[in-house]
C-alpha cells in the first residue's frame, strides 16, 4: 500500500508538562522530512481549535525556532480541558476530512487517547484513510500499557528538589510539615519525594498516596512517632487520597468541596486538603508548629527543571508517532518499554487500550506498614527523575559544656 498524502495535523490536550514541547517539536519536525506530508498544520488550543479550524502552518516555522520551543516547557500550541464526546468527534473528523488531513497526532493523556480512538472510529467508518496516532504525556505516570509516561520524570524531579529543600529548612527550625502533590488517582509522583532523603533521619518521612486507604487514626499515629522520634516531621501526600470506601478524603474532612468542570472535586488548585491535615495534627496531637504547602500547577512546567531522560524520551515518541503512521501505516498509542538498565524501546499499542482507564502504583512500590515508599520504587523512578542537586551537613566534633553539664 502507498503512503497516504496530505496534510497532518498535530495538538496538544490537557496539562502541560516541562518537556510536552518536545514531544510536538518531534511531530513537526519529523513529518517535515516526508513528501507525502504536504503541510503540518498546528491546532491552537488542542480539539477546540480543530473544530475552529485555528490552525498555524508549521511548515513554515524554522527550524531554529522549534528547537527554541522544544526546551521551553509548558503547551507550545496551547491546550485545552475539553473532552470530547462522540458528537465532538465526528466534527473533529469532519474538520479534518476538509482539510485533506491524513496524518493526526494528539499530545495527551488518557482522555486525549479516547478522543483518538473516537476519530479514528469515525474515519473508518466514513472510508476516510486517517491514520490517527496518540502521543503519551502527563505527569502522573497512570497511563496503561507503558512504562511510564513522557513528562513524570521532569515533575518527579521538581518535587524531589523541593522536598530536599524543605527538608532542610525542618531540619532547620523542627516541626510538622505538609507537602500535597498532583495525583488524582495514581501516587507516582508524590514517590518520587522520597528521592529527597540522603540521611537516616531526613524527610519526607511519611508518604501517602491514593491506592492505600488513608486512615486519620493510622496518620495520627504516625506522626506522634516520628515527631517523637526527631522533634520534626515532613509529610508528602498525595492530592487524591481516599477513605476506605474509595471517597477522597478531602470530602470527609471538608464541609464545602470545590467542583471541576467535569463534575469532579476539586484537588489542584486549593490548599483545603492541607490545612484540612494540619488542623487534624494541631487539634488531636496538640502540635502547634504544623505548616502546609499545595504543590498545584509549580511541579508541571518548572523552567530549567528537566530530566534530560525525560526530555529526550519526549522528543522520541513524538518522532515515532509519525515514523509509525507513515512508514507502517497504522494507528495507535507510542508507548515505552524497558530493554535494560537503562534502555527502553518504542512500540505502538492499540487505542482502546490506553483510552479512558488508568494505571495505578504496583503494591510493591509501597511500604503500607511505614507509610512510605520502597526501594523498588527507587530502582523503577531513579533513571527517569535523574540526578539531584547535592547538600551535605557540617561535620566538626562538639565542644565540651562548662555551664550547662
Amino acid at each position: 500500500m502507498g503512503k497516504l498524502n496530505g496534510k497532518a495535523v498535530v495538538a496538544q490536550g490537557g496539562g502541560p508538562t516541562a518537556v510536552i514541547n518536545q514531544s510536538l517539536i518531534g511531530v513537526i519536525l519529523e513529518a517535515r522530512k516526508f513528501d507525502c506530508i504536504e503541510n503540518v498544520y498546528g491546532a491552537m488550543h488542542g480539539v477546540s481549535g480543530i473544530i475552529k479550524e485555528d490552525f498555524m502552518d508549521l511548515t513554515q516555522a524554522t527550524t531554529h525556532n522549534l528547537e527554541m520551543v522544544a526546551n521551553t516547557p509548558s503547551s507550545g500550541m496551547l491546550s485545552t480541558r475539553d473532552k470530547p464526546d462522540g458528537e465532538y468527534c465526528q466534527k473533529i473528523f469532519e474538520v479534518l476530512k476538509v482539510h485533506n488531513v491524513r496524518y493526526f497526532y494528539y499530545i495527551g493523556g488518557n482522555d486525549s487517547a479516547d478522543t483518538c480512538r473516537i476519530v479514528n472510529e469515525n474515519a473508518q467508518k466514513a472510508g476516510y484513510d486517517l491514520r490517527v496516532v496518540h502521543v503519551p504525556k502527563t505527569i502522573d505516570n497512570d497511563l496503561l500499557v507503558t512504562d511510564h509516561c513522557p513528562g513524570f520524570g521532569s515533575a518527579g524531579l521538581f518535587v524531589s528538589q523541593a522536598f530536599a529543600g524543605i527538608n532542610l529548612d525542618n531540619r532547620s527550625i523542627p516541626g510538622i510539615y505538609i507537602g500535597v502533590v498532583m495525583g488524582r488517582n495514581a501516587g507516582f509522583l508524590t514517590a518520587t519525594s522520597i528521592f529527597a532523603k540522603k540521611y537516616p533521619d531526613d524527610g519526607p518521612h511519611l508518604v501517602y498516596v491514593p491506592e492505600k486507604a488513608f486512615d486519620k487514626t493510622k496518620f495520627l499515629s504516625d506522626v506522634e512517632r516520628i515527631y517523637r522520634e526527631n522533634d520534626r516531621c515532613v509529610i508528602a501526600v498525595s492530592e487524591g487520597i481516599c477513605d476506605a470506601k474509595g471517597e477522597p478524603m478531602i470530602a470527609s474532612l471538608m464541609e464545602n468541596q470545590e467542583k471541576d468542570a467535569h463534575g469532579n472535586i476539586q484537588l489542584s488548585g486549593t490548599g483545603a486538603l492541607g490545612d484540612a491535615l494540619a488542623g487534624l495534627i494541631k487539634s488531636e496531637l496538640k502540635i502547634k508548629r504544623v505548616r502546609t504547602d499545595t504543590f498545584g500547577y509549580l511541579q508541571r512546567s518548572y523552567l530549567s527543571t528537566v530530566s534530560a531522560v525525560d526530555a529526550n524520551e519526549a522528543r522520541e515518541v513524538g518522532e515515532k508517532a509519525v515514523q509509525f503512521s507513515v512508514w507502517h501505516d497504522i494507528d495507535g498509542s507510542v508507548a515505552i518499554r524497558r530493554t535494560g538498565d537503562y534502555s527502553v524501546e518504542y512500540f505502538l499499542t492499540p487505542l482502546s487500550t490506553v483510552a479512558r482507564n488508568t494505571k495505578s502504583m504496583p503494591d510493591e512500590f509501597i511500604d503500607t506498614e511505614n507509610s512510605t515508599i520502597t526501594e523498588a520504587f527507587k530502582s523503577y523512578a531513579r533513571p527517569l527523575v535523574g540526578t539531584l542537586p547535592t547538600y551535605d551537613r557540617i561535620w566538626a566534633p562538639k565542644v565540651e559544656k562548662i555551664l550547662n553539664k
